[in-house]
Order: structure tokens, then sequence, then C-alpha cells
């Protein structure tokens, strides 16, 4: 056993957390981490990781073990280079390396340190720390990262290549336990297939925060947070199907029948009443007393019992029976409710035509000569490495959506035509800097007055609802503060909301937790309109059947 985690009793905010949750990691063991967003997947790793102690309960980790996680926020270390903030979370980089300068000193006037010194050099040189800045230069091309970005200074890179450097940092620990979170949000095919490759092949017990379904496809067991404890599935993410479908079912059964034994004793208790009323004799009164009582008792727990969390996936839901079907949607967990206007499509309508585009910035091109035409009703993919022009190609279509003149910068030759009056629908990696101030109702209110819709405390509430937000407790929370599930949901409603003809979507499944990502798909497998979309989810990508464009074959930086 590598690790072992009990929590009796684990708060936030006075709201309860965990409870009985119990998780063991034994050597080398790949687990993936799931759960609804807000389920608790990141609290859990920041108390594996010893950074939150605050919970009734043990937390047990082998003698000597290395854990190392991955961080989620850098702003302090924006000063440091690439290389020293990676060395700086080495297992014992610094403190070897101060050892060995010391010790280097000190035999000059005291020999016996010599064979201290002589250890330290070796214990060096087995974690290859003589090579770390060779090692880190090879990663970085792994990860498709220029490798001169190793003296760069944090402060200067992108966020997605300070998520690079992070999982950089933890492949090169040669820790005994790996905890990481979300790792592949906004990596491309190059990455992810570099990261999977690595976590497939490294000795190191990982634990990872994800619903990428590719890398819970290598993992070898599941857990889930649900209902405020851990839930273990052994295998991988198809397994994970399998196995939870028949649990639902059976917690389903157990709580149907709950059900069914509280209307027979409220029923019981008025019928119990009715005759203690209706007596007349003291020791029949007492009698239908004691069952009343009885009754209320026994009501009292059962009403006590939570109702579970359920979900069971589309494809698995199919293979059931009607009776068990409507049984499964009677209880199921509530799921974002994505309403999407079916466009009567015609299909020999040209709704948007791209003829010889080279885009660029500074007059270097990302790609050129690209052309296609999007019909109504079609779905194109964008497939690319990052930095091939994906974003790019997105973004200069909303711009000339909306008439901006900022696009003349980024067209460097080609043409982009646009089919009047076109209501687009998009998705964006990141939520809108605008609204990141803004509490969420004002920020739904600002959205639907940039729609030209209707504003009233009703829609703004329905729409909350809808979209899984607790209008009594979320309506007032700033939005920069809302979790990435919550913004991605957010992100959904501003482009659903006018019901447009045209969704772009650009990597929509970061963030979102598993029973959302099929409502996703599920939602778009129905609509009729065109959709434009980029992703490096091959399940959402089989799902959606579409002609795929690879900006990688036009790359001017082969």
């Amino acid at each position: 056993m590598l690790l072992s985690l009990k929590i009796q009793d684990k708060s936030f905010n006075n709201h309860q957390l965990f409870k009985h949750l119990e998780i063991v990691v034994q050597d080398h063991e790949k687990i993936g981490l799931i759960g609804r967003n807000g389920a608790g997947k990141s609290s859990l790793l920041n108390i594996l990781n010893q950074q939150d102690k605050d919970y009734d309960g043990t937390l047990t980790i082998k003698n000597r073990a290395v854990v190392i996680s991955s961080r989620q926020e850098h702003h302090t270390f924006n000063n440091l280079t690439v290389l020293e903030y990676i060395v700086n979370d080495l297992p014992e980089y610094i403190s070897l390396n101060n050892s060995i300068e010391k010790l280097s000193l000190k035999i000059k006037t005291d020999p016996s340190k010599i064979q201290q010194l002589s250890d330290q050099i070796n214990r060096f040189s087995d974690l290859n720390y003589y090579r770390v800045q060779e090692n880190i230069q090879q990663i970085l091309n792994n990860y498709n990262l220029d490798s001169k970005i190793i003296n760069r200074k944090l402060s200067t890179l992108s966020g997605g290549q300070v998520r690079l450097i992070e999982l950089i940092k933890v492949q090169l620990s040669q820790s005994d336990l790996t905890l990481i979170d979300e790792p592949t949000n906004h990596m491309d095919y190059i990455a992810k297939n570099v990261f999977i490759n690595w976590f497939k092949s490294t000795t190191s017990a990982v634990v990872v925060v994800t619903h990428d379904r590719d890398v819970l496809n290598r993992v070898d067991r599941i857990i889930e947070i649900k209902n405020l404890t851990n839930y273990n599935f052994k295998g991988n993410y198809q397994s994970y199907l399998k196995n939870n479908m028949s649990k639902t079912l059976s917690e389903i059964s157990t709580y149907d029948l709950t059900q069914k034994q509280i209307k027979n004793l409220q029923s019981d208790i008025i019928r119990f009443r009715r005759f203690k009323e209706r007596s007349r004799d003291p020791g029949t009164i007492k009698n239908f007393k004691k069952l009343e009582n009885n009754a209320e008792k026994e009501l009292e727990k059962l009403l006590m019992i939570d109702k579970p969390s359920f979900w069971i996936d589309q494809t698995s839901i199919q293979t059931l029976n009607d009776k068990i079907t409507n049984s499964y949607h009677k209880y199921k967990t509530t799921n974002i409710k994505l309403s999407v206007e079916q466009h009567q499509s015609n299909s020999t309508q040209t709704i948007l035509t791209v003829e010889s585009l080279s885009l660029g910035y500074n007059q270097s091109p990302l790609f050129k000569n690209l052309s296609f035409s999007l019909l109504a009703g079609q779905r194109l993919r964008l497939f690319g490495k990052n930095g091939a022009g994906k974003s790019s190609l997105v973004k200069v279509i909303m711009q000339l959506s909306n008439h901006q003149k900022e696009v003349n910068d980024i067209i460097l030759s080609g043409k982009i035509s646009i089919k009047p009056k076109l209501k687009i629908g998009l998705y964006e990696q990141e939520i809108n800097q605008r609204y990141l101030d803004l509490t969420l109702e004002t920020a739904i209110e600002n959205i639907l007055k940039s729609k030209h819709l209707p504003v009233s405390d009703q829609r703004i509430k329905q729409l909350m609802s809808q979209y899984l937000f607790d209008p009594s407790n979320d309506g007032h929370q700033s939005v920069k503060i809302l979790s990435g599930g919550q913004k991605a949901r957010l992100q959904l409603m501003s482009m659903l909301i006018d019901q447009p003809q045209l969704l772009i979507l650009d990597e929509p499944t970061n963030h979102l937790d598993l029973p959302s990502i099929e409502e996703l798909e599920n939602s778009l497998t129905k609509y009729n309109g065109s959709i434009i979309y980029i992703t490096h989810d091959s399940f959402f990508a089989k799902k959606i059947d579409s002609t795929m464009i690879n900006l990688d074959n036009l790359s001017v930086k082969q």
C-alpha cells in the first residue's frame, strides 16, 4: 500500500463535502478520479498532497514515499525561468545540489567528508539530475514547444504553455505518487499523445482528475466521487460504464423500494390515526397509538435518506427494457437542459465560404491557401496542432460576422464570405473577459441584452436552473471565482441562448463532467444547423460525424 486516506467528515463553508470516504492507492497504480462538477475532486487532491489538513480523518503515506502534484496557480512563480521553476520542485534537487556545493568546499580542509560527498554525487547522478536541462529540452520538443523557452520566465508564457511545463515537472520528478488535475485541457493531439504515452509507461502511481475519456481508457481503476463518498470501479472507462450501469440500476431499485415504503408508511399513519380517533376502548386506542408512533419513527428514518446521484451513459441505456428505462428517467440526476432549435436545413445553401485564405500575425502566416464551403446543416472539424491557426480562424469568422475592422490585420490574403444576418453561437476556450468581474446574475443579464433578448428576473433564474446553477446561492457569485465546470456551463448558455443557425465550438469538452459532455453530444447530434468545432477528444469527434479540415497540411511551420 502506497497511500491510505480515511475521512469521516470534511466540510467547507458549512457545506459537507465528504462523509465516510476511504481511498487506498497501491504502488504503480493508475487511477482516474471522476465526479460531477462541484463533487470535490480538486479538494480531494489538496488533501492527498497534504495542502489541506482541515478534515476529520487520517492520511497515511508509505515511509519515504515521494508525492508530487501539479500546481494550478503560478502567480507567485512568475519571475522564475522555466528551468528554475522545474528544478526547484524536483524532489531532492535543491538539497542535493546545495549539499554537493558545500561539501566540495569542506573537503579542502576536511578530507573525511569525501565519502559523504561521493554518496551525494551518486544520488544526484542516480536521479539523472546532471542531465536535467537536456531532459527538459527534449520533453519540450516532444510537446512541440520551442526548447529555447527553458530560459524564459513563466510570466511570458501562455496558460497552455504553463500547463505543459507543469506536466514536464511531474514527469521528471520520479515520484512514487503523482497527482494531476485535468492535464489534457487545451492540449493538441501531439501533446496529448506524449502525455498518454508517459502515463502508460511511468512506474509512478498516478491519480489523475479528468473527464478525458481517452485518458480514462488507460487507467487501472476509476474512483468516482458521488453522494459525499467514493465508489471504486476496477478497469478502464469502458469497464466503468458497464459496472456503473449495474450498480446504478441496483441503487435505483433500492431507492424505488424505499419510496414505496415511505408511501405505505404515510398511508399507515393516516389509517392508524383514523382507527385511534374512532375507537372508544382505551386498550385499542393505545395499540393504534403505538402502531402510529412506530410507523412515524420508521418514516422519519427513511425520509433522512438522501436521494443518490444516478447517471447511466446513453449507450448503456439503449440496452435496457422500457420498464427499467422509465424507472431510470424518473430518478436520474438532473443534468443541463440544452434547448436547441431544430432548424430546417437546406443542404444546397452555402452559409460560409473560405477562398484561398492565409492567416497570420505581423505578416507571418499560420497557414496558406485554405479553401472550403460550409453548407446549411453541415459539420466541419478543424484539426491541427496548437499554433496551426484553428482558434485564429474562428476569431476571424466571428469578427467578420460582427463587422469588426481588426480582421484586416489577420487576413494576409484570400477572403471569407458569410451569409448575411447569419446567427452564430460561439463557445470559446476561455470565458469572455468582460464577464469575469460581474456576478453570475449580471453576466446572464448582459448576455441577454447583447443578443437583444427580453430580460427579467424570472428568465435569469430559469436559465440558471436550466444550466444547473442554484438561483438562490450562485446568482450573487462573481463569475471569476466560478469553477471551470460552472464557467463552461455559462459558455454553453451564451452560445445557445438566441437559437443560432451556426455553432462554433472551441474545445467544448474541457471542464465539463461526463454527463454534461454526453448531454452536449446528444444535443449536437439532434441539431439541424451547421457546426464548426475544434476538439482533440476522439470520443466527441466520433459522436459528431463531420468533415475534417487538417490545418497542419497547410501550415507554414511544418
